[in-house]
């Protein structure tokens, strides 16, 4: 634990500013690498053959392999910390990402996705634990809804990232013949990253020298221990109504939000009837949207907590209006028959989605305390099992009745449910499992 340090005049550096900028660029990166897939998979399951039921199995797949190691990664990083963790899982992922580009059938294709999967989870579980060791309680959901914003974003903007690069990379004048080598490209990044980070960062931020001790006791002020190791009583934390309810929110959260970065592509192809540069350009309106929806969540919770003094109660109003929000405007986006028209629809309700992940995210920091790796990690977990059933789900909707708007009357209903999980939750009460 950073040592509680007497009052000192000077004031404090901004070093703690440098793990934001971390988490952003490798949040763009895991969505960039996440998201490709998604406009790939036309010419994916093209060219490897694969029915709708086949895709949808691929989409679910990564989601399941990811959601299967959230908690181990996210306790790993209590456990040993955050920087070995994320050096290894980003190594990993960028890898299996380049591994998209050489499969040659069906399972090859399921097996690296899965092992990609795998590489991902605990990214986020383990950028909480930075925040919550890094940063003051006040500077927290901040961080969160920057990272967010720059996740969504760095998602929404893949698209037609991905469209630029198949075409440099086609070895003809077909753009979607250029899918196998832009995975290549995508895997790239996450190499880079991984490298500055780990000779940068540190487990205890009272480890660089450029932090002045201003700052240092401006971190310390809220006793987040840093460095050694964390017991978790996994008893109490399998017990715990609270966890259990911030893990169905986001399983509410993610089942209907997979749409936007799994099958929207080919639902502008085939439902709306758009071609490439078209269902490119209006596939990134749900998570630009999406992304404006985190610092906007931030700015009203902070309005209302001034005006409330409640944070649990604030917390329980966006996410309720964000869950209700993300269901009608699902709902209306099946009304309208101009795609353009829908597809806007369609980012209000990804905004309104996204009214609800700060929070969300805070409230893990809050209930997890020194376990905050761990009890994000399962609530990333159970998110991620409900957004890969999602897209299985969808798959399998359109081999039997090949109605579009059922998959969204479904979404829309999980959604709501979602407010009855919310208001179960008392997302400020720690968990307390955690021991020196």
């Amino acid at each position: 634990m950073v040592p509680h340090l007497q009052t000192v005049t000077e004031r404090p550096t901004r070093v703690r500013y440098w793990v934001i900028v971390f988490a952003v660029t490798l949040a763009v990166i895991t969505y960039i690498d996440r998201v490709c897939i998604s406009f790939a998979a036309p010419a994916i399951q093209q060219e490897l053959r694969l029915s709708a039921k086949q895709l949808g199995w691929v989409f679910l797949i990564f989601n399941w392999s990811y959601a299967l190691f959230e908690i181990p990664g996210g306790f790993l990083g209590d456990r040993i910390g955050p920087r070995k963790v994320l050096m290894r899982i980003v190594v990993w992922w960028s890898f299996f990402t380049a591994a998209t580009g050489w499969a040659w059938n069906y399972v090859s294709l399921l097996v690296t996705r899965f092992m990609f999967g795998a590489g991902e989870a605990g990214c986020f579980p383990n950028l909480t634990k930075v925040f919550t060791t890094w940063l003051p309680e006040a500077e927290r959901v901040r961080a969160q809804g920057i990272m967010w914003l720059s996740a969504r974003w760095g998602g929404a903007f893949t698209p037609p990232l991905v469209v630029l690069v198949m075409a440099w990379l086609s070895p003809d004048t077909v753009p979607e013949h250029g899918w196998r080598r832009a995975f290549s490209v995508f895997g790239c990044l996450g190499l880079a990253w991984a490298a500055v980070f780990y000779l940068w960062f540190r487990d205890n931020p009272g480890d660089k020298p450029k932090m002045n001790a201003a700052e240092r006791e401006l971190i310390g002020r809220d006793g987040v221990a840093a460095a050694g190791h964390v017991h978790v009583d996994w008893g109490k934390l399998l017990l715990s109504k609270q966890v259990w309810m911030l893990c169905w929110q986001y399983f509410c959260l993610s089942y209907g939000w997979y749409f936007y970065v799994t099958w929207l592509p080919t639902y502008l192809k085939e439902a709306r009837h758009l071609n490439l540069v078209n269902t490119a350009m209006l596939s990134v309106w749900p998570l630009f949207a999406g992304g404006l929806g985190n610092p906007v969540s931030v700015w009203a919770g902070n309005w209302l907590l001034r005006r409330n003094g409640d944070i649990a109660k604030t917390r329980r109003l966006l996410a309720c209006l964000g869950f209700l929000g993300a269901s009608g405007f699902l709902v209306f986006s099946t009304r309208l028959s101009d795609p353009t028209q829908a597809v806007a629809a369609i980012a209000l309700a990804s905004f309104c989605n996204d009214l609800v992940m700060p929070h969300a995210w805070a409230s893990a920091m809050d209930i997890g305390g020194r376990c905050a790796g761990t009890v994000s990690g399962a609530m990333n977990f159970w998110g991620n099992v409900g957004g890969g059933l999602g897209p299985l789900r969808v798959g399998y909707v359109l081999s039997w009745t090949g109605y579009w708007n059922l998959t969204f009357y479904v979404s829309a209903a999980i959604y709501l449910a979602g407010i009855i999980f919310w208001l179960a939750l008392d997302p400020t009460a720690p968990l307390e499992t955690a021991q020196a």
